[in-house]
């Protein structure tokens, strides 16, 4: 078991590193717990690379499906995340429902179909991100309700509409729209312009819409903030990347379909003054 832990550390470091890195400044003690949780997060989130064709990919999702009911135990403990996940959501209580809602909500990633409004993005935002953070949180208060649903929610919202904006190019040439369909209409914008890579002013009109809400979910959190339990700040301190993440994004010169990432020092900096400032200075 201490080396499904291991492997799962290894794992995060190299495909999720904002939130290995926001791990860091957990106590010790739920580190390794942490670690399993961003893993399996990340093993469902990439299912669409690994699987490639849809079927494919709801075998997978399935799988993991039974990996939090229990069958199959064989091939679970063959598997280091799946191992460290099932031992975690029992040390640490974490809802199963939440997590298999998680799961269900990826199957949005298998197929080419729009997003089909901004309710819809927010409630796959919702049940992918706004739940992660909940749910680390809960590990950090020993399983205990970390009575943070408000904030965890507006908290993955931002985070959520911020990573799809950066992820942009890789969907686009991938085939998949995250851009929801009501404002690709309200704005005039083109699906065949998104999947050529063409940043027109329409769409341009539509990334911007997106920007504000993201903006308008990191304002909710400022109030919310200080009612938090302090040891719940490690579970949202990747939210400090949002701000200055959509700053970039506004700059003179965006190309909204070229790559365009914070560089890792300043992400580091970025999470190190976060957690000195209890995220006060991070919006």
């Amino acid at each position: 078991m201490a080396d499904a832990f291991d492997h799962c550390g290894e794992m995060l470091r190299e495909g999720d590193k904002d939130r290995f890195l926001a791990t860091l400044f957990a106590p010790p003690k739920y580190r390794r717990a942490l670690f399993a949780l961003y893993a399996f997060n990340l093993e469902v989130a990439r299912t669409r690379e690994l699987a490639r064709e849809p079927m494919p990919g709801e075998i997978r999702l399935q799988w993991w499906r039974e990996v939090l009911s229990g069958i199959g135990r064989g091939d679970i403990d063959a598997h280091p995340v799946a191992a460290a996940i099932r031992d975690v959501v029992v040390r640490y209580r974490l809802p199963p429902k939440a997590l298999a809602d998680l799961i269900d909500a990826r199957t949005f990633d298998l197929y080419d179909e729009p997003m089909a409004d901004v309710a819809y993005l927010e409630r796959y935002a919702m049940h992918t991100s706004s739940v992660l953070v909940e749910l680390a949180a809960r590990i950090l208060r020993e399983g205990r309700d970390p009575d943070i649903g408000p904030l965890a929610g507006h908290a993955g919202l931002a985070y959520a509409i911020s990573g799809l904006l950066r992820a942009l190019p890789v969907h686009a040439a991938r085939g998949q729209i995250y851009l929801p369909a009501d404002l690709m209409q309200r704005y005039g914008a083109q699906t065949a312009d998104i999947l050529a890579g063409r940043a027109t002013g329409e769409i341009r009109a539509v990334l911007a819409e997106l920007r504000l809400r993201a903006r308008h979910h990191l304002g909710a959190m400022q109030p919310l903030l200080a009612a938090a339990a302090p040891e719940t700040l490690p579970a949202l301190l990747p939210i400090a990347l949002v701000k200055p993440a959509l700053d970039r994004m506004e700059r003179r010169g965006y190309a909204p379909f070229a790559p365009s990432e914070l560089p890792q020092w300043r992400r580091q900096w970025i999470l190190w003054r976060a957690a000195r400032t209890r995220l006060r200075k991070a919006f």
